[in-house]
C-alpha cells in the first residue's frame, strides 16, 4: 500500500511583530527582552528567555565571539541575576544564535558571531528587516490577495 504524501505549507520566512508600551527607563535586560518580545525571539510569559542573554552578550562584545565564549558568557550573567540556568546547553545557544542570524541581527564570521557589520540595532532593523525582510513578506501576501478573486 503506497502512503499518501501529504504536502505542508512551510513558509519562506516569516516574522512576529507585538506593540507594547513605549521603551522605558528599565534595565538593558528588561529592554532586551522587551526587543525580543516585539521582535518574536520570545514569546509573551515564556519563561525560557535565553535568547535575550544571548542577544545581550552579543550587543555587550566589539569582538567576535565563539559560540563557546557565547554560552560561558550567557551562564555568568544568569548566575549574576539569579536566573534558573535553563536552555544553556550548547546545542541550545547555537540555536538561538542561528534565530538571531536569521532575524539578520548577528552574522557568522571566521572568527565567530558578532552583530552583523557592527552595526546599530536600529539601522539593521530599517535596512534588513523592515525595508527587506518584511517589504518581501507584504509582497508576497499582497500577491495572494490580488490571486483571490
Amino acid at each position: 500500500m503506497k502512503k499518501k504524501r501529504i504536502s505542508r505549507d512551510i513558509p519562506f520566512s516569516e516574522i512576529t511583530l507585538r506593540r507594547y508600551e513605549k521603551p522605558g527607563k528599565g534595565s538593558k535586560r528588561e529592554l532586551v527582552r522587551k526587543l525580543c518580545l516585539s521582535s518574536g525571539l520570545l514569546q509573551p510569559g515564556d519563561s525560557r528567555d535565553i535568547i535575550v542573554d544571548v542577544l545581550m552578550v552579543m550587543l555587550n562584545s566589539n569582538d567576535p565571539l565563539t559560540s563557546e565564549q557565547v554560552q560561558s558568557s550567557v551562564i555568568k550573567i544568569r548566575k549574576q541575576k539569579k536566573l534558573p540556568l535553563l536552555g544553556i546547553a550548547h546545542s541550545n545557544i547555537r540555536r538561538q544564535l542561528k534565530r538571531l542570524r536569521d532575524l539578520f541581527l548577528i552574522e557568522k564570521i571566521q572568527d565567530g558571531y558578532r552583530i552583523t557589520e557592527n552595526e546599530e540595532l536600529i539601522n539593521l532593523f530599517e535596512q534588513k528587516i523592515e525595508k527587506y525582510y518584511i517589504n518581501s513578506i507584504i509582497e508576497r501576501v499582497r500577491e495572494y490577495y490580488r490571486a483571490v478573486k
